[in-house]
Formats: structure tokens, sequence, C-alpha cells
């Protein structure tokens, strides 16, 4: 039987990035399913983080190291996308962001043989396949299980932003979906998918935990697929919600900005309501749709505003900690895309007006992706 383990406590809100990343074919611009002679040979040299599989072959997870500040993350993940590019030149694969391969074909996709991938399979079927799309995932460290479960509530408030800043799948099998991210409708099909129960203390969530085991719906807290999540064995909250991005600078910039609202939060706490809930399905759906065009419905205050502004706002809340923690232009840069609208959702657009092509969309990302 499964057991929930128990919460490492954290001094300091720190962060660390986990980034889903496509392998991608340099003559036709497919997905390559080429992960295994990858990750043999990113074994045998020594580079900083963690490079490990992920559930079909075309696919590979970064992890960071964990960080206090924004500079020493962006520092890292530049060295870990250095070495990834290095080594996959000399087998003459492309590596790019993006939270969905613009044309892939999920049917074709190979499942990674390990244990745990297997067993999704079995269990999900045809949408273990599906699954090939790319998030990046974000943790901020928590003193302790109640203020874990506090942020995931609180947080949820905010998540449409991430949604609409990381927004970066508006192709899929082959189509422009008319969403700034395609992504999440994959997300949406499991069915432990959304948002964690109302719980407020650690010890509640145990309880809660221990009866799901004991139904036979969960084995571990990575069965819950929610947008937001407690990771009790890291002692963080884990942000599932953005696509990964284009680069891995914007990567940092959405941990960093993640990392000011979680310090605000946990400084000033807001008092939580329930009533978010009332419409966050309804402002998840229009961040992934408009992107930063979206309008959000706030059902405490009970009115709409347009979802940039209140990124911007939001901003202005997060400055003094900013400058206190010295990431001043990683909120500078969110600030800079709430104001001109320019998701990498835009930026893919553009290419595909551009060429013409999704092959070289494609080809256009993995160029981004080693700038």
């Amino acid at each position: 039987m499964s057991t929930l383990p128990a919460f490492k406590e954290n001094a300091f809100p720190t962060m660390g990035v986990e980034l889903e990343l496509q392998l991608v074919d340099l003559q036709n611009f497919n997905l390559a399913m080429e992960a295994k002679d990858l990750l043999r040979r990113l074994s045998e040299i020594v580079h900083p983080g963690e490079i490990k599989p992920e559930i079909t072959q075309a696919m590979i997870e970064l992890n960071s190291s964990v960080h206090a500040s924004y500079e020493s993350l962006i520092a890292e993940l530049r060295m870990i996308r250095n070495t990834l590019a290095e080594q996959a030149a000399q087998t003459h694969i492309g590596i790019c962001g993006g939270g969905a391969h613009p044309f892939q074909k999920w049917k074709e996709q190979r499942i990674f043989p390990t244990e745990r991938f297997s067993s999704v399979s079995e269990q999900y079927g045809y949408l273990a396949k599906q699954f090939t799309v790319f998030g990046q995932h974000i943790h901020i460290a928590c003193t302790n299980g109640d203020d874990a479960l506090y942020l995931c509530h609180a947080m949820a408030r905010y998540l449409p932003q991430f949604i609409a800043l990381s927004a970066a799948s508006p192709f899929h099998q082959g189509v422009d979906t008319a969403f700034d991210c395609s992504r999440l409708a994959v997300i949406s099909a499991f069915p432990l998918s959304g948002t964690p129960p109302w719980l407020l203390t650690w010890k509640d969530f145990e309880v809660y935990f221990n009866r799901m085991v004991d139904l036979g719906i969960v084995k571990s807290i990575k069965d819950f697929y929610w947008d937001i999540r407690p990771k009790p064995e890291y002692g963080t909250v884990e942000f599932r919600i953005c696509d990964t991005p284009l680069t891995v600078e914007k990567a940092a910039i959405l941990a960093a900005y993640a990392q000011l609202l979680a310090c605000w939060m946990l400084e000033t706490r807001p008092q939580l309501s329930r009533e978010i809930y009332l419409t966050y399905l309804y402002n998840r759906f229009h961040a992934a749709r408009y992107g930063l065009e979206a309008m959000f419905v706030d059902p405490i205050h009970r009115n709409h505003f347009a979802l940039s502004e209140d990124i911007l706002e939001t901003c202005r809340h997060l400055a003094p900690y900013a400058a206190r923690m010295g990431c001043e232009e990683a909120l500078h840069q969110i600030q800079a895309i709430a104001q001109t609208h320019e998701n990498d959702a835009h930026w893919l657009r553009k290419q595909y007006a551009e060429f013409q092509s999704l092959a070289d969309t494609v080809r256009s990302q993995t160029e981004l992706w080693i700038q």
C-alpha cells in the first residue's frame, strides 16, 4: 500500500523547473523517436541538472537544480540547453520547445519502455500516446504542507495568467486550432485532472490521499494530473499549467513570476475563497482559447476585465518583491508580454504566416531554441 511521503519543509521559496522538450528529425521536422539514443549519450557526460525520458520516445524532460534566484536558474538552464544542443547535433536531432508539435500524428508515437509509462499506457489507452504534448512544470518550495495547500488554492486565481503567458501550442495535428494553447485539451481528458479538492490542512489531505489509495484510484501523488498540486517529497507546490516555452529564457521568467507570487501570497496571506472555482474552468478555457486577448471573470468582485490588465496589475503588486529578490528584469519581461500581447503562440503564427509551411515553422522553433 502506498503512503503519502512526509512533507519536506523548506525555509525559503526556492524554485526549480521541468521542461518537456520535442526531439525533431532535421530532414522533415516531424518528431523523431530518438530519446533512447540521446539519453544514452547524455548519460556518458557530466552536465548540470537532470535529463530523463518522457512518456513517448520523441520526448525528453529537462530538470533544473534548486535555485533561490532567477539569475542562477537562467544560467543553469542555458548550460543544460547548450549541452543538449551539442549532443543532439552530433546525432542529427533538433530540439525545440512549444506545447505541441504542429503536425505529428499521435498514433505513430511509441511509449518509452518504463514500468510507469507502460502502466499509464495500459490504463489510459490511446490517451497515453495523445499525451505527446509538452509542458513546463514549476516547483516553488514551501515551509510546510499547510502552506502548500494554501498556495494551491490561492494560486488558482492566477493560473489563467500562466496559461496565457506561456501559450505555445496554436497548431495541433496539422491544423491551426484557433487556440493559443491547444495542449490543455489533451490534459483535460484525464479523469484526475483539474484542481485539488478543497482541503486546507495537510492532515486532511493525508486522509484524502489514503482514502484514494484504499479505493484503488491512485498509487502516488503523480497519479493526480491537477493544474497545480503539492509535491511532498520535494516540499513544493508544482505548477503544471504552462506550455513549454520556445526558449529557456522564457521558462526562467515564468518560474521567477511564480516565485514572486508565492512570496507575495505567503507574506500578505490573501483570504482564500472557494468561490474562485465557480469560474475557474471558464477562465481556464478562455485563457487557452484567446491567450492574452482573453477576458477574466472575477466571481468574488463580480466583474469582468482583460486578462492582460490583470497581469499588469499583479506585476505592480509584485514590483517591491522583484526589487528585493533581484529579478526586476524577469518582471519587466512579464509586463512586456502582457502589454504587447505577444506570447509564443503569436510568434508561431507569425512564422507560419511567413513560411506557409508547418515544417518550416518547426525548423524556426529549433533555431530559436539554441540561440
